[in-house]
């Protein structure tokens, strides 16, 4: 069994990545091994991006108050005296147009609330991921999907849009998944214009990096046979 060390460097290589690959896990207790969050996010998602940077450490439910979207989709209840944030921040989503209130219920969560939420770049991590969040490019994004399909690890749904957080519990649930990421989580990470993220099941984190192997090889094969069709028609 390959290593955490060892994906993470066979990822980034086949994927070219420029961001570190995010290992999340949900924990029932607080951990013992891992140190605890010091400070404070606007949004869980930012929690992603001081993983990426090198960060490791682990939150727990009260982290995540900041977020009331983000504690949705984690399952996280937010305290009596701030339970109308929820409520404040789905009617300004709803007032501005940028969601519907029937789109609500197809919004992804977790089954349980957790007791904590680890984070570490993937090579990093003390306990098998959850999930690893990748940061693609759209031809990086096809061929970790086309490597999660190989694998039988693939989900059968659309890109994701908003909110970035239910690609998390979403692919835990039905498997890899894409995001086109979400406006806050752009402003609180800095994903790029040209980036957006898959997120792969931890379980199925092998399997999916020894497809890649055959898939990146495939696409060059292909490139080059399509170069020549190419060439061919003109």
């Amino acid at each position: 069994m390959s290593t955490w060390q060892e994906l993470e460097r066979r990822f980034t290589e086949r994927l070219n990545l420029t961001r570190r690959p995010v290992g999340v896990t949900f924990l029932d207790d607080e951990p013992s091994d891992i140190e605890k969050l010091s400070g404070t996010e606007p949004a869980g998602c930012g929690f992603w991006r001081r993983a990426a940077e090198g960060d490791s450490f682990y939150t727990v439910p009260a982290d995540h108050y900041n977020c009331p979207i983000g504690s949705y989709t984690h399952n996280i209840s937010l305290p009596a005296e701030r339970s109308h944030e929820l409520t404040d921040m789905l009617n300004l989503m709803f007032s501005s147009g940028y969601l519907r209130a029937e789109e609500v219920p197809g919004i992804f969560k977790l089954e349980k609330a957790p007791g904590a939420i680890a984070y570490a770049p993937l090579a990093d991590s003390r306990r098998s991921p959850s999930v690893v969040l990748f940061v693609c490019r759209p031809n990086t994004a096809m061929l970790l999907n086309e490597a999660a399909t190989r694998a039988g690890a693939g989900a059968s749904l659309p890109v994701l849009g908003r909110p970035t957080c239910m690609a998390l519990p979403a692919a835990m649930t039905k498997g890899t998944t894409t995001t086109a990421g979400c406006i806050g989580n752009r402003v609180y990470t800095g994903l790029g214009d040209d980036e957006l993220y898959v997120v792969v099941p931890g379980t199925h984190l092998e399997q999916v990096a020894e497809a890649l192997d055959t898939v990146a090889g495939a696409n060059v094969k292909l490139a080059d046979f399509a170069r020549g069709r190419q060439a061919a028609f003109r």
